[in-house]
């Protein structure tokens, strides 16, 4: 049943991909706009018609940013002062700053306890909202790379705000609409106001439960959402109500990043050029599931040993392969979403949730920002090939050059540095350990994993850490700012450069990059450097606990 699991998504993936990938061609490529993105337009008071140079739109992209934190922070700090509050006091400085970093960022990692945190307005008004720009942001980033790669001696790179509006409006909207209305066939709960069980708690406190939930799930799932209503995620059966749902839930996980190499292969001209980004992913993504799901079947501890699986923080409407494929889903992307505790996971399928997001989540990675990761890999490949020929290396027919790599390389080692980083720091203070409930290598691996899952806009969290703290608040949403915008700067000016070059003619010796073998040289290139960047820090968390 398990591989009838998978099976069943990767056909439904292959079929979708090409009218969703060749419908998102043509929302970035199309010169005509809506009546209702045109009042955008006019509300915002930009031109459309008028492109950018990449600081511009890198200087755009910010701006709109940092504007959409302020307004998030004051919209949970004001929460008791507006409607549909449901009596709820107004969320505390540093929750409301990690909030606010998290959901725009794309990250939506949650430090708290939605159904008795945020009101019906925060949540829909402000949480939501970010659900679905800034995944339009990453959608944004990645085709301005694609046009840097398809365009020839040009000065510009697309508009920052056409790209966001039409990938909102024409892409995110319609997915969400449709997705939500077959999660309430499923039985995931659509309510507004909805009946809600109060219960007084100690101190007074009231805990609160309904709300509008269906139409958040599946903007969660669609990977612009690691956050849920509920503090149990997609393991609530109002939020992932069947095992159907369950699988429902991934393939909207993976079906935009999984579509958009049939976007970039489209708009460069030479499809098959998508069709091998495409293949690094699949490869990628498969053997991790596969990987999870056994270690998972045969944990090696004595418990799972003895049940013959290990159960334990998985829903048994699920099961453990299933559970297994949405861990590894889930952490492949930036969703965040979770169906089962990673945290229970055996030490080495818990490690391959970690190390599914030390990739760089590009397999298939975020919206948007997998395909861009995955792109920047590939420039990386084309440049270990060249240096290993003696040759400049080129990719469509664009020169690798100095300039190109050291962004490229700037954008791969922001992570590490902010990983690795954060979990010295946290383990060298009495802040960070004060807030471990587990010592040795486990305890190590959760430190590790809520620095991982923070530092790439993930939003998923191995649990065992008290990490709604001010140090803890403060540190990852730092680590979630700098993760999120410092490689979509690197990005923005490699498309700029990219798109100024004039391209060389294709030669004998130049590397094909749609080949079986640049596929299998591009996995080599990813998994290679992500290695010899983290198993140091790997050996001495779920590795040392696994050989246990």
């Amino acid at each position: 049943m398990a591989a009838l699991f998978v099976a069943a998504l990767v056909v439904a993936l292959v079929l979708v991909h090409k009218p969703l990938g060749d419908h998102m061609y043509r929302v970035y490529t199309g010169v005509r706009h809506s009546r209702a993105e045109r009042v955008v337009y006019r509300l915002v008071g930009v031109r459309p018609e008028s492109e950018q140079r990449w600081p511009v739109y890198a200087r755009s992209l910010l701006a709109f940013s940092a504007v959409s934190i302020l307004f998030l922070y004051a919209f949970q700090r004001l929460q008791d002062k507006l409607f549909l509050s449901l009596g709820l006091a107004p969320v505390p400085d540093h929750v409301a700053w990690n909030t606010a970093v998290s959901f725009v960022t794309n990250t939506n990692w949650q430090a708290y306890s939605g159904e008795s945190t945020m009101g019906h307005l925060v949540q829909m008004a402000g949480l939501a909202v970010q659900n679905f720009v800034s995944a339009a942001v990453g959608m944004a980033v990645a085709v301005a790379l694609v046009r840097g790669l398809a365009r020839d001696g040009a000065d510009t790179i697309g508009n920052f705000w056409v790209d966001l509006v039409r990938g909102t409006l024409r892409v995110l909207l319609p997915l969400a609409f449709a997705g939500a209305i077959v999660l309430v066939v499923g039985g995931v709960v659509q309510n507004f106001a909805g009946p809600h069980t109060i219960t007084t708690l100690t101190g007074g406190t009231q805990h609160l439960t309904g709300g509008p939930v269906a139409s958040q799930e599946v903007i969660k799932e669609l990977g612009t959402n690691g956050g849920g209503f509920y503090n149990t995620n997609s393991a609530h059966p109002f939020e992932n109500a069947t095992s159907w749902t369950n699988w429902f839930e991934i393939l909207l996980i993976l079906v935009i990043p999984f579509s958009l190499p049939r976007t970039f292969g489209r708009m460069v001209g030479q499809v098959r050029q998508g069709y091998a980004i495409a293949a690094v992913m699949g490869v990628i993504a498969l053997v991790s599931v596969t990987l999870t799901t056994v270690f998972e079947l045969h944990g090696a501890a004595t418990v799972p040993q003895a049940v013959g699986a290990a159960m334990e923080g998985k829903d048994v409407r699920f099961g453990v392969a299933n559970s297994a494929t949405f861990a590894a889903a889930t952490t492949l992307t930036s969703t965040g979403a979770v169906d089962s505790f990673h945290d229970s996971y055996t030490p080495f399928g818990g490690m391959m949730t970690l190390f599914d997001m030390m990739l760089g989540e590009v397999a298939p990675g975020g919206v948007g920002s997998g395909l861009y990761g995955m792109l920047i890999l590939a420039l990386i490949t084309v440049f270990v090939a060249g240096l290993m020929v003696g040759r400049t290396p080129e990719y469509l027919g664009k020169k690798i050059g100095a300039r190109e790599i050291k962004l490229a390389s700037l954008y791969f080692l922001v992570t590490p540095v902010l990983v690795l980083t954060g979990t010295a720091v946290a383990m060298a203070n009495k802040a960070g350990l004060a807030a471990m409930l587990n010592t040795g290598p486990h305890g190590l691996s959760e430190i590790l994993y809520a620095f991982t899952s923070a530092s790439n806009n993930n939003g998923s969290a191995f649990g065992g850490v008290t990490v709604n703290t001010p140090w803890y608040d403060v540190a990852l949403g730092l680590c979630m700012a700098f993760g999120r915008f410092l490689p979509i700067v690197f990005v923005l000016a490699l498309a700029g450069s990219l798109a100024r070059q004039i391209p060389v003619p294709e030669s004998a010796g130049t590397l094909p990059t749609h080949r079986p073998q640049f596929v299998g040289m591009v996995v080599g290139v990813t998994i290679i450097l992500v290695a010899l960047t983290f198993l140091p820090a790997l050996a001495l968390g779920p590795i040392a606990e696994g050989l246990s």
